[in-house]
């Protein structure tokens, strides 16, 4: 008697967690993102002057949201960082021969201001900045880096694609 008991019971059960399992798939299924949605990048810098992120991908006319944390433990003075996008076309090793002299403006040369699209504070160990822009709306690559003397040098540097 108890075996015929136990079957409706198993089987009941077995039919409940086969919905249970499908609701859940459902929920859970990733949506398509919207197409106005802001793109959003988080980035690290280290003491061995790298970021986490090479390259990054945007719709032209997007807004995007960087944040950068310098995970580092030097003091600021020895090894700051920031995130530098600049204009399409700019020399990144000529800005940045340039940015050595510039310590008074966080390593952002005055006189090459017009080739910079956005940038974040230049930031000490556990600091975090976050800036918010509009992408170019010219499709192509434009270089990011950090201004810090050798940074960029040491590869401390990368590619925002705008399709």
């Amino acid at each position: 008697m108890k075996k015929l008991l136990l079957l409706p019971v198993l089987a009941g059960s077995l039919i409940l967690a086969g919905c249970g399992q499908k609701n859940e798939a459902t929920a859970s299924a990733p949506s398509a993102p919207a197409s106005d949605a802001a793109a959003v990048f988080e980035f690290t810098a280290n003491d061995s002057m790298k970021f986490n992120l090479a390259r990054i991908e945007v719709k032209a006319g997007q807004d995007v949201t960087v944040s950068l944390t310098n995970m580092g433990s030097m003091p600021k003075a020895a090894m700051a960082h920031n995130w530098i996008l600049l204009q399409k076309g700019t020399d990144p090793k000529t800005f940045t021969e340039a940015a050595v002299m510039a310590a008074a403006t966080d390593y952002i040369p005055a006189a090459q201001a017009s080739q910079v699209i956005a940038h974040t504070k230049l930031l000490g160990p556990k600091q975090t900045d976050e800036i918010k822009f509009k992408a170019p709306t010219e499709p192509g690559e434009y270089v990011f880096l950090c201004s810090f003397p050798a940074h960029y040098l040491s590869g401390m540097h990368g590619v925002l694609v705008v399709k």
